[in-house]
């Protein structure tokens, strides 16, 4: 197989099979939160897809070159959250220079990247999987696209879901949310396999 192909199906096996918030239930936080609407969603996928790749560029050489070989592995936890959390600042301050819209549209969701345990998840991943730097790049490209391909049909779903749907009373609001997320969960557990 060639190299392209094994990028690909990098790429396919984490928006399908391995989906950080329907497969593995990493990043719920915002993705319930920033459902409500597509330009919303598109905004945070965005984002996140960023600061997945960006953070994974910056990370992966840290883990190797400097806390392996200095033998204190046991930080990365703390290491990556200091680095995301830089990350997500300099694209905060980018997005309210440059794109003020979006950064107003994304309101209090932009900082909650910075909590998002699915760009952690990712950082460490790559590195417990032992993959190469350009593979652990393509990985975090493919969790990132996962993330704003799920966050894009919740918000599709939930854009239909309104007051007037005739929802039970019970269901309405956060119940019916979550009932969603379990379904789309259920749907895209049955991409698992797909990819050996």
């Amino acid at each position: 197989m060639s190299h392209i192909g094994a990028i690909f199906i990098i790429i396919i096996g984490m928006v399908l099979v391995n989906n950080y918030p329907l497969a593995q239930f990493l990043g719920i936080c915002p993705f319930l939160g920033v459902s409500k609407d597509l330009d919303s969603a598109k905004g945070m996928g965005i984002a996140v897809t960023f600061v997945m790749v960006l953070a994974t560029a910056v990370t992966w050489p840290i883990q190797r070159l400097v806390l392996d070989p200095i033998g204190v592995g046991y930080l990365q936890t703390v290491v990556f959250i200091l680095i995301i959390a830089a990350l997500v600042q300099f694209v905060e301050m980018f997005l309210k220079k440059s794109i003020p819209g979006l950064y107003k549209s994304l309101g209090i969701f932009l900082p909650l990247i910075t909590t998002n345990c699915a760009v952690l998840g990712v950082c460490i991943s790559v590195i417990d999987d032992e993959l190469g730097y350009v593979d652990s790049l393509f990985t975090a490209f493919g969790a990132g696209l996962g993330f704003w391909f799920a966050l894009w049909i919740m918000a599709g779903v939930r854009s239909k879901l309104s007051d007037q749907s005739r929802i039970p009373e019970p269901f309405r609001g956060v119940p019916i949310v979550l009932i969603t997320a379990a379904i789309l969960s259920l749907a895209f557990m049955g991409f698992g396999g797909m990819f050996q």
